[in-house]
């Protein structure tokens, strides 16, 4: 079976990108090029007729630019004053360049309360189906103004695969700053070679999983394989990418063989509540 061209039948597409794929690594402020390539890419998946939302990463970072902090930070409160200075920033960006588009967009901020917490779920389910239904793209990014150790996400590769999960997502496309999973870490061993499909996430899978090489990105390779998990359990096929080329979004949407394809196997008794902690 070609599972890649089975790709081209998805519906409801959630992607994801992080900090370290929206900013210039060397001064921290954002790629315009960048962001209005992924935007007009977006807008023309969502012309052909299909469900788009957008969960990006960015606005500790963006913040952090903003008031001149140059290195990443633990504490806490630092955190989410930059996360309440950039975030604004960061939506205002998305919204001229989708406006660009005559496309309409929604922020959607979200805490693990709201996953955790059955009502709040179900409202944000609803949200979600409404703002479709009207024909917007979605925006969503953790609420890391708000959030503190108890109830934050902790990486928005797991936030995105929640997402997907919650609001029926048939695919879950992870950008990130490799080409995908690899047999070994390809920055320490030259012989690495990329994995083009996972049928299942094995513990010989999982060993496979480093650390992330990012200075400004908080999701390595166990994270994306934990958001491989959820995605998958719950009925949807996932690709991890390279944002460096992110044209390589409309080419996996239209079946190319790009990144590392894991495989959906839908669990008939997943519970998002199992994957919250």
């Amino acid at each position: 079976m070609n599972y890649r061209e089975l790709l081209k039948d998805k519906k409801r597409i959630v992607v994801k990108i992080g900090s370290s794929s929206i900013t210039y690594e060397e001064t921290g402020h954002l790629n315009y090029n960048k962001l209005e390539r992924l935007v007009r890419i977006l807008c023309d998946i969502k012309n052909s007729g299909k469900e788009v939302i957008l969960v990006s990463s960015g606005a500790i970072a963006v913040g952090r630019q903003a008031v001149g902090i140059d290195h990443k930070t633990d504490i806490l409160a630092e955190k989410q004053a930059c996360a309440a200075i950039g975030q604004g920033r960061l939506m205002m960006t998305y919204q001229k360049l989708f406006g660009e588009y005559n496309q309409l967009t929604a922020q959607v901020l979200l805490t693990k309360y709201t996953m955790a917490d059955n009502e709040s779920l179900y409202n944000a389910r609803n949200t979600f189906k409404e703002l479709l239904r009207m024909g917007a793209i979605p925006v969503v990014n953790e609420n890391d103004t708000v959030s503190t150790y108890e109830i934050e996400f902790g990486d928005n590769d797991k936030l995105s695969a929640l997402v997907a999960s919650a609001i029926g997502a048939d695919l879950l496309i992870l950008l990130s700053d490799i080409d995908g999973l690899y047999t070994a870490d390809p920055h320490m061993d030259k012989s690495a070679k990329l994995i083009d499909v996972v049928d299942e996430i094995t513990p010989e899978i999982e060993a496979l999983a480093g650390d992330s090489m990012s200075q400004v990105g908080t999701g390595g390779m166990s994270a994306k394989l934990h958001a491989a998990k959820i995605a998958t359990a719950s009925g949807a096929d996932m690709v991890i990418a390279n944002s460096a080329d992110i044209d390589v979004v409309e080419r996996i949407v239209a079946g190319c063989n790009e990144g590392t394809l894991f495989i959906a196997h839908k669990d008939e008794n997943f519970d998002i509540m199992d994957y919250l902690d």
